[in-house]
């Protein structure tokens, strides 16, 4: 098994004009494989809570995608692009001290959570990660929740974890990630306005077990995993459940 999370997600229609989805699943494989890399910050005296650090990556994608210059002509338009075009692989690797700052001298956006902090890139080819990236580790990107978070605030986006796996806070970064892309794919252009407006708040919360069937099989985008770390290929990770893709249910 590879140590890096690289995931993708597949079989999900979307309605923005941007999504691969439009393509058949055998043009993106055969189009050239990029990577979205995110940096979470761990340093060993203070590690950001888990959900913290999922609702924090979950949000950084999403920072990424409506970034001007990842659109239209903007300068990381043309590699998102291409990103997109493919199977839109994640890698969620980490950092502390030196290596934390060296990350944040590359292009790229820091993102804040409670206390977490993630940094997104601009894709890069899955075989071309910039230096001060490529060393970073994978491994170490377990973390806890000191409580048991509290119920998601009415009315706010929703990523639920399917309660049947266990992914490490690395691969559930990942997956969140995916399924803020997601909603944000099959949002309108003033839906997705409206949610950049509240600087993308969303929760991420693992779902009741006697909701899962419910929710997964509910026609909100669900991310299923390719299988390349950690759990079985095709498994449903993460619903995304945006109140304003549950009106059109």
């Amino acid at each position: 098994m590879s140590s890096r999370h690289t995931d993708d997600i597949t079989d999900v229609p979307a309605v923005g004009a941007d999504s691969p989805f439009r393509q058949k699943h055998v043009v993106r494989d055969e189009a050239p494989q990029f990577v979205l890399p995110l940096v979470v910050r761990i340093e060993k005296a203070q590690p950001p809570a888990r959900t913290d650090a999922l609702q924090t990556a979950a949000r950084a994608v999403l920072v990424l995608l409506s970034d001007e210059r990842a659109r239209g002509e903007g300068e990381w338009a043309e590699a998102v692009r291409d990103w997109q075009d493919a199977r839109i692989r994640k890698v969620v690797r980490r950092a502390r001290g030196a290596e934390w700052r060296k990350a944040q001298t590359l292009p790229g956006v820091t993102v804040h959570g409670d206390a977490a902090e993630v940094r997104v890139f601009p894709p890069v080819p899955l075989d071309g990660w910039p230096r001060e990236l490529a060393r970073l580790q994978v491994s170490g990107t377990d973390l806890d929740d000191p409580e048991p978070p509290a119920p998601a605030a009415p009315g706010l986006p929703v990523l639920w974890l399917n309660p049947g796996l266990d992914m490490s806070a690395g691969k559930a970064m990942a997956q969140a990630g995916h399924a803020a892309q997601l909603a944000w794919w099959e949002l309108t252009g003033a839906e997705r306005a409206a949610w950049q407006d509240s600087g993308f708040a969303l929760a991420v919360r693992t779902a009741a077990r006697e909701r899962w069937a419910e929710l997964s099989g509910s026609g909100l985008p669900v991310v299923r995993d390719a299988g390349f770390t950690e759990i079985a290929p095709g498994s449903c990770t993460v619903v995304a459940d945006h109140s304003a893709l549950r009106a059109r249910l």
